[in-house]
């Protein structure tokens, strides 16, 4: 019962980092139930789970209601298809590999994605640009040389 309070903070904080930047509620729910209320790993992906559909209804229905965000419903509907589907194998997945297991694979997948945010890939256009300079290096290199000859 101690936990309560705990509990309802943790539910503020998850919604507004969801609502705020678009992330699932278990980048922070997890971690925290686990980390700061010793709640199982299984336990806590499953109290994640249970939180994310009201709080993205909610959160979806804002964004989809904002003149200034366009939010293609056609798009979030495929996803949402594969997503259900798979959600079935993976949750059946999740309850047979070990809790050890899934609490290092979901490890792993945060540092995963926190260093792409971080250090994200050339752009098309950046990628474009360094391979134009580095043809005409090599250009002016191989005129260097011809000179030299």
């Amino acid at each position: 019962m101690e936990h309560w309070i705990g509990f309802a903070i943790l539910g503020v904080v998850a919604g507004i980092v969801s609502g705020c930047l678009g992330v699932g509620s278990g980048l922070v729910l997890i971690p925290a139930l686990v980390l700061l209320f010793e709640v199982p790993q299984k336990s806590a992906q499953g109290i994640s789970l249970a939180v994310m559909v009201p709080m993205a209804l909610v959160g979806a229905t804002r964004y989809v209601a904002n003149p200034d965000i366009k939010v293609d419903l056609r798009i979030a509907a495929v996803i949402m298809a594969g997503a259900v589907l798979a959600a079935f194998a993976g949750s059946h997945l999740a309850g047979v590999l070990p809790a050890k297991v899934l609490k290092k694979a979901f490890a792993v997948f945060l540092i995963i994605v926190a260093a792409r945010i971080l250090w994200p890939k050339p752009t098309a256009r950046k990628k474009t640009a360094q391979a134009a300079q580095t043809q005409a290096t090599a250009s002016a290199m191989s005129a260097d040389q011809g000179e030299g000859s």
